[in-house]
């Protein structure tokens, strides 16, 4: 039954979302834990956390060669990013924006784009151009982590293009990887010195129980033949009541009992782990086997799929997202990250799904939906550029486009 596919099709993408969310809060706590760089954590997961949703599913469509799912929810929810959750965000706000985020990421998102539509027109994605893909989005990162962090000026486009091209990611990344593993060393060094220091010191607070033990017993020996003759010895009595009060290996049992404590906790992170990737797995496994069994149900093309339950479904959270941004009014975050979310998709996305396996091209994606997606991403900077600020009626274009080229695109299919 049709109803029952459709609740597993939905169950799917809830796992897959959810598990999703989880996976990456889960997997940088324990990347702390074992003293991982912030940059390596932001460069492998904060950097993706937003993309999982459509990376897990396009990964899963590409293992089964499912060409047009990829197509279709990589094209779809660059699309959809635009012509819904910008749009949305616009409708509820104006969106303030700032030069540099046209110049430099806007200018990038649309320079991917072009080279998405180029690499198209062979009718397939390579393994080397998927490679080319991963690698310019490694430099995106890189980029943002090193240049722009590190100059006072501005840095746009053009400085991003000679970037790649004089192959200053590699050194970068180089001078990032090396002083991590220094200090690494270091503190694994330093931990080490600090168990030999409180070895130490829990042997010279035993040495010094056993001689004031002694020197007790030595005492007691002497009072009491002191007190035969009469006499009494009250500092003798006093440094008795001392010994007998100080606590022994006090900090050796700290330390045992916040490795305990330590060792539990790290071990919940590690289930939640396993078991947010085994949602994200079982997750993207229905959520793709149900859009292509409506695929063949409907008699319609897989791109149309990809293009829309699959595109659209995976990006529900981004526009819950946005909606509650918007009405914060952090809507300028929200186009930020529609931009970055657009630029991930097709660098780092499509090149991890392409190097698993090649990806076919249908004319429907060359003809009519790729041009779209240069066009509403053409109008996303024009908008930016009114005022540096998009409106209300921008906002509400952009979602119109969208919905006419929705309807438009499966009628053709």
């Amino acid at each position: 039954m049709p109803v029952i596919n459709i609740f597993i099709f939905l169950g799917g993408l809830v796992l897959l979302v959810k598990g999703s969310d989880l996976f990456v809060l889960t997997s940088s706590r324990i990347a702390r834990r074992f003293g991982v760089s912030e940059f390596v954590i932001g460069l492998t997961l904060v950097s993706v956390g937003t993309s999982v949703p459509e990376l897990a599913s396009s990964l899963t469509a590409s293992f089964q060669q499912a060409s047009g799912i990829v197509m279709g929810n990589i094209l779809g929810s660059n699309i959809a990013n635009i012509g819904l959750i910008a749009s949305t965000a616009a409708l509820l706000t104006n969106i303030k924006t700032e030069e540099v985020m046209l110049r430099r990421d806007g200018y990038i998102m649309l320079f991917a784009s072009v080279l998405l539509f180029l690499f198209m027109l062979d009718f397939e994605i390579s393994r080397l151009e998927a490679l080319i893909f991963i690698l310019f989005y490694l430099a995106y990162l890189l980029f943002l982590l090193d240049k722009v962090k590190r100059h006072e000026e501005e840095i746009y486009f053009k400085d991003f293009m000679i970037y790649f091209f004089k192959f200053e990611y590699l050194f970068d990344l180089k001078s990032r990887i090396k002083p991590q593993v220094q200090e690494r060393g270091k503190r694994n060094r330093n931990s080490e010195d600090t168990k030999k220091g409180t070895l130490k010191t829990g042997k010279r607070a035993q040495k010094k129980h056993e001689s004031e033990s002694e020197i007790e017993m030595r005492t007691k020996y002497e009072s009491e033949s002191k007190i035969e003759m009469g006499t009494k010895n009250e500092p003798i009595t006093e440094l008795r009541t001392k010994s007998k009060t100080e606590p022994e290996y006090y900090d050796i049992d700290i330390d045992v009992t916040e490795e305990k404590l330590y060792k539990a906790s790290l071990l919940i992170e590690f289930l939640k782990l396993i078991a947010s990737g085994a949602a994200i797995i079982i997750g993207a496994k229905y959520f793709v086997e149900q859009a292509v069994f409506f695929a063949l149900l409907l008699e319609v093309p897989e791109t149309l799929i990809g293009i829309s339950l699959v595109a659209v479904g995976t990006s529900v959270p981004e526009l819950m997202v946005t909606i509650s941004a918007a009405r914060s009014d952090y809507a300028g975050i929200a186009l930020g990250n529609v931009i970055g979310s657009n630029i991930a998709n097709t660098l780092l996305i499509l090149g991890c799904a392409g190097l698993v396996h090649p990806i076919m091209v249908t004319s429907l994606s060359i003809y009519y939906i790729a041009p779209f997606m240069l066009m509403m991403s053409f109008l996303l900077i024009l908008f930016i550029r009114t005022g540096w600020r998009v409106k209300q009626f921008e906002g509400l274009i952009l979602l119109l486009l969208y919905l006419s080229f929705m309807v438009l695109i499966l009628r053709l299919g």
